[in-house]
């Protein structure tokens, strides 16, 4: 099977611009494609996991990568699946954030050797321009009545769009306009909520120059809800290891829906099409090993093997009494966190993160989701003395998110 038949099994293709084009080219090790990666916080997350696997397998078909970091884009913020304007971020924060994803997209893409990866900035062009000669060369390329009409700004218009967030498909259309002509990039591909945008590029580039560019948006990661992966109570589900802990990586994917395992499976893993199909019809307890695969993939994948192997180990030794609590993520306690030597168990919720406010772990508690050293919980009052925590705490929420606590 070639590369694209395969994307196309595997179910990570939404929408292209020229489907036959696209395929001649992807299949052919022709494609020199680029994944914009706007640099919001200092580490990817597996909201854009789908890209780094898409580039992955692309070069790894023979096809060149082009990996733009939005240090310009940075500063105007993409308003696509946004209800509010993004955060404005200093020049420093950008140009740390941008250093930080190139170190983990090297965990995925190669750049070095045969069809090595570039990476570029898009702040080395877009900083330079002039507002004057930009509405003049592109300004025209547009229209206003075109821009509305798309999906990316539709659901900001009730809330307000402001003219800053307007521009922000004109710039990713310019990005695309300038690595056609400066490094023959011939191909856009993101997710599917950058469709609109990246049809600018497309019409921009036939426009200006005459000439054909192609689009290739990405399916986007949602569980059988709908509801977009990659989040959990505590906020997003992060590649770096001091954000996301290897462990806590694992345990995510461990514990998705049976409803999701074999489409992650086939979108996120390069285990063979063969294999996963095997697993289709299974149910029940018997998903489990097929979850534990899953998980063992990503967090190699994105950690290494070593990681992996600790996480996995870890994760089995929980439900082994007496097991190994090694790699269970843990929060240390200080004498500032106590109250005359005493923590409410509410309290210890909220800072072993486990729950985002005292609220919720007071539901948590009534609704009997969590125990202490293995037993439930049932007063929201209970209280821990410091004593208690010169051997480890183990904290258990529901029934598959273990917490190790100690001084």
């Amino acid at each position: 099977m070639k590369i694209y038949e395969e994307l196309v099994e595997r179910g990570l293709i939404a929408q292209v611009t020229d489907e036959e084009k696209i395929r001649e080219l992807v299949n052919s090790g022709n494609a020199k494609f680029y994944i914009g990666f706007d640099p919001t916080a200092d580490s990817l997350h597996v909201g854009h996991f789908m890209a780094l696997c898409l580039m992955r397998r692309l070069q790894l078909a023979g096809n060149k990568p082009v990996a733009l970091i939005g240090g310009g884009t940075g500063y105007i913020g993409d308003p696509s699946g946004r209800t509010d304007m993004r955060t404005m971020m200093t020049p420093e924060i950008i140009e740390h954030n941008c250093a930080c994803f190139k170190k983990q997209m090297e965990r995925f893409i190669h750049f070095d050797g045969d069809n090595a990866a570039i990476m570029v900035n898009n702040a080395d062009w877009l900083l330079k321009l002039n507002y004057i000669e930009m509405l003049r060369e592109v300004g025209a390329c547009f229209s206003v009545n075109n821009m509305l009409r798309a999906e990316c700004y539709k659901q900001r218009m009730e809330r307000g769009l402001s003219f800053l967030e307007f521009n922000y498909m004109i710039m990713q259309s310019y990005d695309f306009y300038h690595l056609f002509k400066e490094y023959d990039c011939n191909m856009q591909f993101g997710g599917d909520d950058q469709w609109s945008n990246m049809l600018g590029g497309t019409e921009l580039i036939r426009k200006k120059l005459g000439k054909d560019a192609f689009a290739m948006t990405i399916t986007l990661l949602l569980n059988s809800e709908g509801k977009k992966m990659g989040k959990t109570a505590n906020g997003a589900v992060w590649l770096d290891p001091n954000k996301t802990s290897p462990f806590e990586f694992f345990q995510y994917w461990r514990n998705v829906e049976d409803a999701d395992v074999i489409n992650c499976l086939k979108m996120l893993t390069f285990l063979p099409l063969e294999e996963i199909k095997k697993y289709e019809h299974l149910t029940g307890s018997e998903l489990n090993p097929v979850k534990e695969l899953l998980a063992y993939e990503l967090t190699s994948l994105v950690h290494g093997e070593e990681e992996a192997n600790k996480a996995r180990e870890g994760a089995r030794s929980l439900f082994v009494s007496g097991g190994d609590t090694t790699n269970m993520p843990t929060t240390k306690l200080d004498s500032t966190d106590f109250v005359e030597d005493e923590i409410g168990v509410l309290d210890l919720l909220v800072k072993t993160a486990l729950a985002p406010s005292k609220k919720e772990a007071r539901r948590l508690v009534e609704q009997g989701g969590v125990e202490v050293n293995s037993e439930k919980v049932t007063d929201v009052n209970k209280k821990l003395g410091k004593a208690d925590f010169e051997k480890e705490v183990i904290i258990k929420k529901g029934k598959k998110t273990f917490h190790k606590v100690t001084l």
